[in-house]
């Protein structure tokens, strides 16, 4: 994956969280499937520019940004952007 396909997904979560948030404005979702769903797009978020970092740090130093691979979930959870 090329660090501009992850940025389009994250542009595409980004915008997912924001139709939901006005979903849920709009009562056309619950609270409880917006929060669901918020926690899922909140942890691909994380994953996502997790990934693009370690690409760009690889690409930095010298070494192969495509050896760059998704870390798992709890590794990622609640990083700082």
């Amino acid at each position: 994956m090329r660090d501009i396909d992850i940025l389009a997904h994250i542009n595409e979560l980004i915008a997912e969280e924001r139709e939901l948030r006005k979903r849920l404005t709009s009562h056309s979702i619950s609270s409880h499937e917006e929060n669901n769903r918020i926690q899922q797009l909140e942890e691909a978020l994380d994953q996502a520019w997790d990934l693009l970092r370690q690409r760009r740090a690889r690409r930095e130093f010298g070494e192969d940004p495509n050896s760059a691979a998704p870390r798992p979930i709890d590794e990622v959870e609640d990083y700082r952007q």
